[in-house]
C-alpha cells in the first residue's frame, strides 16, 4: 500500500510539472504575441530605429506612443515677474497660494492666503507660535484692472472661532463662479497644529465677489479614516496601517462644474508617506456632488494621479486637463482625461517655475489645450518665512533652432 501511494505521488508530481511547463510555455507565447509590435516605415524613420528586429525597451515604449504625437500640449514657462501695488513683496508678510483669477465688472479678482510673522516649525510652541507660513492665515482678496498692479481689498474668509474645525488657519483657496454665485473652497486646520493633525476642506459662498461670504458649518471633505498611527509620539511616519492615499491630509481643493455635476479635485497625503523614485508619494483625488454645497462623495477610482502637488485643472475639449508638478514619477507633465478621472500624459514640461498656479479663468480654454496657461499668478519663496505673489507667462514651443539661425 505504501509503495502504491509513493508511486501515485510520483505520477501526480510528474503530471503537475508537465502542466506547469505547458502553462509557462503558453504564457511565454502569449507575452511574445502581446509584445510583438507592428512597425511602419514612418515610425522607423521618425524614431531613428536602426534595426527593427532588435528593439530596446525604450524603443518599445516609444512605439506605444500615439501615432499622431504632436506638440500642441508642449509649452515653456517664462521667468516670473513681481506684481505691483499692494501685492508687491512686503517684509514680514506672507501672501501665497493665489486662487484662479476671474474677471468681473472690468476688474480681475484673486484670493490668497495671508499671514504675518516668522514660522517656528514644530520645534516651537505650537499652541502660540506659527508652525508654517500657511499657519494662522486668513483668506484675503485683491483686484486689478491690468493684472499687474493690485489693490488689496481686505479679508474674504476669516478663521473660525476657537473650537471650530477652521479655528487655526484657512488657506490655499480656489474660486468657482456658477450661475451668478461665487464659491471659495479652501484648506482648514483646527488647533493645535501638530505633526499628526488632519486638515480638512471648507467652503464659503456669496452673491458677489466682494462678499459677504457664508461659511459651511462643517467641512465638505475630510481625510480617509482608515489609517492607524503607531504609538502616541508626534511622528507622521510611524504607522501600523497607512490607509488610503488621503488618510492624513486633503489639500489644495478646486471645484469645477463638469457634466452637470461638481468635481472637487484635491491633493491627498497618506499616513506614513514614503519617498519613492519620484520623490514624495503625493497623489490627487476627486470627490463629486450634485450641488455646489455638497455632499461630496469621493470617487471609487481614487487616486486619479500617480504624482503631483498643488491642484491645477481646467476644462478642455469635453474633458479635464491637469498640470502635475513637484512630486512623483509623473511630475512636470500635463495630463488630460476625457471623463475627468482617467488621465493620460499629453506632454512633459521642462522646469515648471510656478508653485500653486492661479489660472486665468477668463481665458478661452477651447482655443488650444494650454491657452489658460498663457498668463496667471503663482508665488515664490522670498525666504523660508515669507512668500509673495508673482505673475507667470508661458508659450507653446514648436521648433528648436540654434543661436543665430533665423526662422523662416
Amino acid at each position: 500500500m505504501i509503495k502504491k501511494s509513493i508511486a501515485f505521488c510520483a505520477i501526480a508530481c510528474l503530471l503537475l510539472m508537465a502542466a506547469c511547463k505547458n502553462n509557462t510555455k503558453a504564457t511565454n507565447t502569449a507575452i511574445e504575441q502581446e509584445t510583438k509590435l507592428e512597425i511602419t516605415p514612418k515610425q522607423i524613420d521618425e524614431l531613428g530605429i536602426t534595426n527593427p528586429d532588435s528593439l530596446s525597451a525604450a524603443t518599445k515604449r516609444a512605439l506605444q506612443w500615439p501615432k499622431d504625437l504632436g506638440n500642441e500640449w508642449f509649452i515653456q514657462f517664462s521667468n516670473l515677474k513681481p506684481l505691483k501695488g499692494d501685492l508687491a513683496y512686503e517684509e514680514g508678510v506672507v501672501r501665497r497660494d493665489p486662487s484662479a483669477v476671474i474677471k468681473e465688472n472690468g476688474k480681475y479678482y484673486v484670493w490668497y492666503s495671508k499671514s504675518t510673522g516668522p514660522s517656528q516649525g514644530f520645534g516651537g510652541d505650537v499652541e502660540n507660535e506659527k508652525v508654517f507660513p500657511w499657519d494662522r492665515c486668513d483668506i484675503w482678496y485683491a483686484t486689478s484692472e491690468d493684472g499687474e498692479t493690485w489693490k488689496e481689498e481686505g479679508i474674504a474668509v476669516a478663521r473660525g472661532e476657537k473650537g471650530a474645525y477652521d479655528d487655526r488657519s484657512v488657506f490655499t483657496v480656489e474660486i468657482m463662479k456658477y450661475q451668478n454665485k461665487y464659491y471659495l473652497c479652501y484648506q482648514t486646520v483646527k488647533s493645535p497644529y501638530t505633526v499628526r493633525v488632519k486638515n480638512q476642506v471648507g467652503l464659503a459662498w456669496s452673491d458677489s465677489p466682494n462678499g459677504p461670504w457664508t461659511k459651511s458649518e462643517e467641512p465638505i471633505l475630510s481625510p480617509a479614516d482608515n489609517g492607524i498611527w503607531k504609538g502616541e509620539e508626534q511622528d507622521r511616519f510611524a504607522v501600523e496601517k497607512k490607509g488610503d492615499f488621503d488618510s492624513h491630509k486633503v489639500h489644495d481643493p478646486c471645484i469645477l462644474p463638469y457634466k452637470g455635476k461638481f468635481y472637487l479635485y484635491y491633493k491627498g497625503e497618506q499616513m506614513g508617506e514614503k519617498i519613492t523614485f519620484g520623490g514624495r508619494q503625493i497623489r490627487h483625488g476627486v470627490a463629486i456632488a450634485d450641488n455646489p454645497l455638497g455632499p461630496y462623495v469621493k470617487s471609487p477610482y481614487n487616486p486619479i494621479s500617480n504624482s503631483g502637488h498643488e491642484i491645477c485643472v481646467w476644462p478642455y475639449n469635453g474633458g479635464i486637463a491637469s498640470l502635475i508638478t513637484t512630486d512623483g514619477p509623473e511630475k512636470n507633465t500635463i495630463q488630460w482625461a476625457p471623463d475627468g478621472i482617467n488621465f493620460e500624459i499629453k506632454s512633459v514640461i521642462p522646469g515648471v517655475p510656478a508653485h500653486a498656479i492661479g489660472l486665468n479663468r477668463s481665458a478661452d480654454t477651447e482655443k488650444e489645450p494650454t491657452e489658460i496657461l498663457r498668463w496667471g499668478l503663482t508665488h515664490i519663496y522670498n525666504s523660508s518665512d515669507y512668500q509673495s505673489i508673482m505673475s507667470f507667462t508661458s508659450a507653446r514651443k514648436t521648433t528648436h533652432r540654434a543661436k543665430g539661425v533665423k526662422s523662416k
